[in-house]
């Protein structure tokens, strides 16, 4: 395994990135509302990213065709945008979304509401946005890998839902994949010890049912296998001496996300 540690200058890079996409993320949970299709959400995606001067980090990507993920309700990760799809009130919706900014990589996702929803819902998606954030207060040089994994699921489980096993976070930085595998749940050895400057996707996956998935016909879209409700949290991640850096959030609003800490 080969974990990379960034310059100062890569990270610099990441972290314009990051802020791109945390701006495409921005302006697609302001345009979700019943009656758009998930085709309207990709072409938005690509419009605004290509805007920035970006490239989609999804786009092709192994073949997948389309630069957002949209996965709505039981969907957990890489729905695939079709115009047929269309958004009901009540419904959830994950975006998983990357930029690339002069060939530094940076991913995120978010699970927004549709119109009005479920107290059941939305407590869903409460619970998974808060668990990154109690993995992440193990993200900091000194730590390990195994540190971060374990205390997401633990707070997952104590709020009686279940997180998904057969799909992990992973390291980032000029690919969109890099080592390590980050799980979202306790492995047996403790992982690699984090150090300055590594770079993470930690992105909790959260079932309402059991964590058991299945893929379906078209190779990408994973699905609760129970047909329960799924929802995703994701951000790219810094280490360093302190409190780790959230490098897919707004610049002018990262010290509000690290005080969730």
């Amino acid at each position: 395994m080969s974990v990379t540690v960034k310059s100062e200058r890569e990270i610099e890079l990441m972290r314009e990135a990051g802020n791109i996409l945390a701006i495409v993320h921005e302006e697609l949970a302001a345009m979700i509302k019943p009656g758009i299709s998930t085709l309207d959400i990709d072409k938005k995606a690509y419009e605004i990213i290509k805007s920035y001067h970006c490239t989609p980090s999804f786009l092709n990507y192994n073949g997948y065709p389309a630069s957002v993920c949209v996965s709505v309700n039981d969907e957990v990760v890489h729905g695939i945008p079709s115009q047929k799809h269309i958004l009901k009130e009540g419904d959830i919706v994950s975006l998983d979304a990357g930029v690339i900014y002069q060939g530094w990589q940076s991913d995120s996702a978010r699970t927004v509401a549709v119109g009005e929803i479920s107290k059941e819902a939305a407590r869903l998606i409460e619970v998974t946005k808060q668990s990154f954030f109690e993995g992440i207060r193990y993200a900091r040089e000194g730590f390990h890998l195994n540190d971060i994994s374990t205390a997401i699921q633990q707070y997952v489980e104590a709020n009686g839902y279940s997180v998904v096993r057969d799909l992990v976070g992973h390291g980032i930085g000029r690919k969109l994949h890099e080592d390590p595998q980050i799980p979202n749940f306790r492995q047996k050895r403790r992982g690699i010890k984090l150090q300055a400057g590594m770079t993470f996707a930690i992105e909790p996956m959260v079932n309402a049912g059991a964590y058991e998935v299945e893929w379906l016909d078209d190779d990408w879209t994973v699905v609760t296998r129970d047909g329960s409700l799924s929802a995703h949290y994701e951000n790219t991640v810094l280490i360093t001496k302190g409190e780790p850096e959230l490098l897919s959030i707004r610049k002018d609003r990262k010290q509000a996300a690290v005080n969730q800490i």
